[in-house]
C-alpha cells in the first residue's frame, strides 16, 4: 500500500509540474510591420469618389450582375481548387487531433494462448528430465502507457499543429478570393469581347459598302484603283479582327468553365447571351489599412505560419530536459482458459521511467538552431508579406483612379464621333457628301465606342484587383465553409 501510495503522489506531482512548465518562447503576436501605414484612416492612393466604410463581404455583387453572382456561387461550391483548400484544411485538423492524443495515456488489451512443447526437465530446477514437456498457456491482459508532457513539448507541438490549421484555413479563404476574382475578370473579359465583335460586324457591314462605292467609282471613272485598294485592306482586317474577337469569346467561355469547375462548352448557353459590361459603382468602400490587414487571407496565413514555427521552437528545447513515461501491465491467465477470469491469477506491473540525452553528439542544438532559423524565415515572410499588400493595394488604387479617368474621356470620345456621325448622316440625306463619307463618319463613331466598351472593361478589371487586394470576401475569425 505504502509503494501505490508513492507512486500515486509521484504521478500527481508529475502531472502538477507539466501543467506548469512550458519550455520555449511564448508567441506574443506578429511584429509591428508597417505601423505608420495601419495607423492611417485612409489609403495615399485612394481614388475619388472612394469611402473608407466598410466594403462588402460579397464584393462581387456590388456589380449587379446575376449572372457573375451565380457563377462565382457555383465555383465556390465545386471548383477544385476550393476542394484542393478544404483538403488540406482536413489534414491539418486531423494533425492537430493526432497530437493532441499524445496528452492522454493510451490503453491497449491483448489476448494470447501459446502453446509451448520443449525439451523435459528444461523448466525443473535440477535440470533433470527425459521427453517433451508441452504446456498451454492463456493470458488476457491490458496495457498503458503514458508519457508526462514534463517540460510542455507535447503542448507546443499542439500549439503549431494548431497554429498550421488555422493556415489551412486562411489558405481557402485566399483561394476563395483569388478563385472569385479570376471569375469576374474573365467574366468581365467575356462581355467585352463580345461587345467589340458586335461592334467590328457592324464595322465589317459598312467596309463592304464601302468596298462597293469604291467599286463603282473606279468603274465609272471617277476615282483611281487606290481607294479600292484600301478599302478591301480595312475589310479585311476588320474581318481578321472580328475573328479573333470571336475565339477569344470561345477560349474565355472554357477559361470560366474550368474556374467553375466544369468541362469546356458546359456554359456555351448560359454565356452566349449579349449582356452588359458590369460597371463599379460610383462610390467604391475601401476601408482603412488596418482593416485590410487583418483581412487579407495571406497576410493572416503567413502570420498564422509565424506562430507556428515560434512553437516549433519550444517543441525542440524540450528535448534537452528529461522524458518521465510510466508503462502499466494488467493480466490474467494460467494453463487453463478458465484462468482468464479468476481473479486470483491476476498480475500486474508498473513500470515508471525516466530517460535523458545526456550526449547527443550536438543533435539537440543543432535542431533548436534549426528552428530559431525557420521562425526568422517566418518572420522575414511575414513582414514581406505584410508589405506587399500594401503595395498591392496602394498600387490597385492608382490605377484605378487613372483608369476611371480613361473612361471618362472614352465617353467623352465616343459622344462626340457619334455627334460626328450623326451631321454626316444628315449632310449626306441632303445631298452635301456622299453615302459613302457618312459611312465613313460612322465607322469612326464606332471605333470610338469600341475604345469606350475597352475603356469600361479595364475600369471593371481594376475595380476587380482592389478588391482582390484588400482581401475582401471573408472576414478574419469568419467559420469557413
Amino acid at each position: 500500500m505504502p509503494k501505490t501510495r508513492n507512486i500515486s503522489l509521484l504521478l500527481m506531482a508529475s502531472a502538477a509540474l507539466a501543467a506548469c512548465t512550458t519550455v520555449g518562447p511564448n508567441y506574443k503576436g506578429a511584429p509591428g510591420v508597417a505601423d505608420a501605414a495601419a495607423a492611417r484612416s485612409t489609403f495615399l492612393r485612394a481614388p475619388l469618389g472612394a469611402s473608407n466604410t466598410v466594403p462588402a463581404s460579397q464584393w462581387w455583387t456590388v456589380l449587379n450582375d446575376p449572372q457573375l453572382d451565380r457563377l462565382i456561387t457555383m465555383a465556390l461550391a465545386d471548383a477544385p481548387d476550393i476542394a484542393i483548400a478544404n483538403a488540406r484544411i482536413a489534414q491539418a485538423r486531423a494533425g492537430l487531433a493526432a497530437n493532441r492524443t499524445a496528452l492522454l495515456p493510451s490503453l491497449n488489451v491483448s489476448g494470447t494462448a501459446p502453446y509451448f512443447n520443449v525439451p523435459g526437465g528444461l523448466f525443473s530446477a535440477d535440470g533433470q528430465g527425459g521427453g517433451r514437456d508441452s504446456v498451454q498457456v492463456y493470458n488476457l491482459g491490458f496495457d498503458s502507457s503514458w508519457e508526462i508532457d514534463l517540460f510542455g513539448g507535447t503542448r507546443r507541438k499542439i500549439e503549431a499543429a494548431n497554429a498550421r490549421a488555422e493556415a489551412a484555413e486562411a489558405g481557402l479563404a485566399d483561394a476563395q478570393v483569388t478563385l472569385s476574382a479570376e471569375i469576374a475578370r474573365a467574366y468581365v473579359s467575356l462581355r467585352a469581347k463580345q461587345a467589340a465583335a458586335a461592334i467590328q460586324m457592324r464595322q465589317a457591314d459598312i467596309d463592304r459598302a464601302l468596298v462597293g462605292y469604291a467599286e463603282e467609282r473606279l468603274r465609272a471613272g471617277t476615282a483611281p484603283a487606290q481607294p479600292l485598294a484600301q478599302a478591301r485592306a480595312t475589310l479585311a482586317q476588320s474581318e481578321a479582327d472580328l475573328a479573333s474577337t470571336q475565339a477569344d469569346i470561345t477560349v474565355l467561355q472554357d477559361q470560366i468553365a474550368l474556374l467553375v469547375g466544369k468541362e469546356p462548352g458546359a456554359l456555351d448557353a448560359q454565356l452566349a447571351g449579349p449582356s452588359p459590361i458590369p460597371l463599379p459603382p460610383a462610390e467604391v468602400a475601401l476601408g482603412d489599412p488596418a482593416t485590410m490587414l487583418r483581412n487579407r487571407p495571406d497576410v493572416r496565413r503567413a502570420e498564422r505560419q509565424l506562430a507556428a514555427a515560434n512553437a516549433d521552437i519550444g517543441v525542440q528545447i524540450a528535448n534537452r530536459f528529461p522524458k518521465i513515461s510510466f508503462l502499466g501491465l494488467l493480466g490474467l491467465g494460467g494453463q487453463s482458459i478458465g484462468d482468464i477470469f479468476d481473479p486470483s491469477k491476476i498480475i500486474g506491473l508498473a513500470v515508471p521511467q525516466i530517460k535523458w540525452s545526456l550526449f547527443d553528439g550536438g543533435r539537440t542544438e543543432a535542431q533548436v538552431s534549426s528552428a530559431r532559423g525557420a521562425f526568422a524565415e517566418a518572420d522575414a515572410a511575414y513582414r514581406k508579406t505584410v508589405l506587399g499588400a500594401l503595395q498591392d493595394a496602394e498600387g490597385s488604387l492608382t490605377r484605378f483612379g487613372a483608369l476611371r479617368t480613361g473612361y471618362g474621356k472614352a465617353l467623352e470620345g465616343e459622344a462626340q464621333a457619334r455627334k460626328v456621325a450623326e451631321l454626316q448622316a444628315q449632310r449626306a440625306n441632303g445631298g452635301t457628301i456622299s453615302t459613302a463619307d457618312a459611312l465613313a463618319a460612322e465607322r469612326q463613331a464606332l471605333s470610338a465606342a469600341l475604345n469606350a466598351a475597352s475603356q469600361r472593361a479595364a475600369l471593371t478589371t481594376g475595380f476587380v484587383a482592389v478588391e482582390k487586394a484588400l482581401g475582401l470576401g471573408w472576414q478574419a475569425g469568419e467559420p469557413q465553409k
